[in-house]
């Protein structure tokens, strides 16, 4: 089966796209039902783009953009995006590093999956409110990146709470709040439930200008920030859950996607997307760890087979209390300042990312829902969630960013900690006892897959 690849470089080529792309659709025996249908409805909305062209290559099927992440130039706009099909679902080349942030011309603009072609005032009655941008704004924007993640994070939120709804049987409270310097949030918390003692999954998108302690945050991370005025404008958006079980065999988990933009003095545009899921159980189970990363790590893989082994050693050093020297819990993936291969790449690996949360914990609740405990057991998840607290107040990044900017709802920020954990002087576990298993484990990370 030959390549197609589409490259964002002129204007002569559609012509050739259109003759090329459609007699091969019709016509490759090898090529599956699906790809050919792909193949088919794609080409008004390829070839439509400016500066394609079309080159035969080797196997599979990919469609590139020569423009990489990170940057765009004021008046100028880039249109191209990476679609894999078939056998060919790998994105090329980028791993990620917690230094790394790469500086590059990019489109704000990006074409949109069929999946997101869903009217966008249909899929918003799914949520669990109306989003944080008023519809017709959504509808008009449409296709900027700001109004795909805030999509994305809604649905999200909706989805999640739902499984969670289902399984304890009660029902999340919804509040909507506002920022004053800008935009807003939704917060869902469930209290006192029948499985979960607090449930919390937020949605906020809020924007304004960096203060100086946020602003050097950033820069400490590498970014070069170029305000005007001492001003640096940002919009910031993303979904954050912390689950807080009542029974201490069912685990803690916490996920957070997100997305920022800040436009620097001189119009240019800085991106990234930030994020990962992560799980803290109160005592080791080699089969929930495994089924928790391979699920994980099956949605890092279809975007590039490095995502996973360096996400997860990023996260293990990311949930880790130096004061302790021990880890919040088995890990997960974690990953921060993603701006390449290209926004529309990064997008699309956030988006399994998402998608991979309900599936890779709700399994674990449903297997545990009814398992005994003991006095001692739920002494020991206090203890465990002491150290939660610990790591959320001393070293979260997005704690202290949020804690940093001004107009931030403190409530919001701080959902992510338990309603009761405990502090017990000089604990330690006697040797060969469960609870000392699992300190073990946090002290000395393992490999899951």
């Amino acid at each position: 089966m030959s390549t197609i690849v589409l490259y964002s470089i002129n204007r002569t080529a559609q012509t050739t796209v259109r003759q090329c792309l459609i007699p091969y659709s019709k016509g490759a025996s090898r090529v599956d039902s699906h790809l050919s249908v792909f193949l088919k409805t794609s080409v008004r909305r390829l070839t439509s783009l400016p500066r394609v062209r079309w080159v035969p290559n080797s196997t599979g099927v990919r469609f590139m953009s020569l423009g990489t992440a990170g940057r765009t130039a004021p008046g100028r706009t880039r249109r191209g995006a990476v679609l894999v099909a078939g056998a060919a679902a790998t994105v090329a080349g980028f791993v990620a590093s917690a230094t790394h942030f790469q500086r590059a011309e990019m489109a704000s603009v990006i074409p949109k999956t069929e999946e997101e072609d869903t009217e966008i005032a249909e899929k918003c009655k799914t949520f669990m409110s109306p989003p944080c941008t008023d519809v017709k704004v959504l509808q008009q924007r449409k296709e900027e990146m700001c109004t795909r993640m805030e999509m994305l994070i809604m649905e999200t939120q909706a989805e999640f709470c739902r499984a969670l709804e289902e399984v304890d049987g009660g029902k999340f409270k919804v509040d909507r709040w506002e920022r004053k310097e800008g935009g807003g949030g939704i917060s869902c918390v469930l209290q006192d439930g029948r499985v979960f003692e607090k449930a919390g999954v937020n949605v906020s998108v809020v924007f304004g200008n960096l203060t100086e302690e946020a602003a050097k945050q950033m820069r400490s991370r590498g970014k070069v920030l170029k305000g005007k005025d001492g001003k640096l404008p940002f919009c910031a958006m993303g979904v954050s859950s912390v689950i807080h079980p009542t029974n201490p065999h069912i685990p803690t988990v916490h996920f957070n996607y997100r997305y920022f933009e800040i436009e620097e003095g001189d119009g240019t545009k800085q991106w990234w997307f930030g994020g990962g899921t992560d799980l803290t159980p109160t005592y080791v189970n080699k089969e929930d760890g495994a089924h928790f990363h391979n699920s994980l790590k099956e949605a890092c893989d279809k975007h590039h087979p490095q995502y996973y082994p360096d996400f997860k050693k990023w996260c293990d050093r990311y949930f880790y209390i130096p004061h302790r020297g021990e880890t919040r819990g088995i890990g997960g993936i974690f990953f921060d300042d993603l701006d390449s291969p290209s926004q529309e790449e990064a997008f699309s690996f956030v988006k399994s990312c998402a998608h991979t949360v309900v599936p890779c914990y709700l399994p674990i609740v449903q297997k545990h829902l009814n398992d005994p405990f003991s006095p001692e057991e739920k002494d020991w998840q206090q203890v465990r969630r002491g150290r939660y607290v610990e790591f959320n107040l001393v070293y979260d990044r997005g704690v202290k960013f949020g804690l940093a900017t001004p107009g931030s709802r403190i409530e919001s920020i701080l959902m992510s900690l338990p309603l009761t954990a405990k502090w017990e002087y000089m604990h330690e576990p006697p040797k060969g006892t469960l609870e000392a298993d699992m300190l073990e484990v946090l002290q000395n990370p393992k490999e899951w897959v």
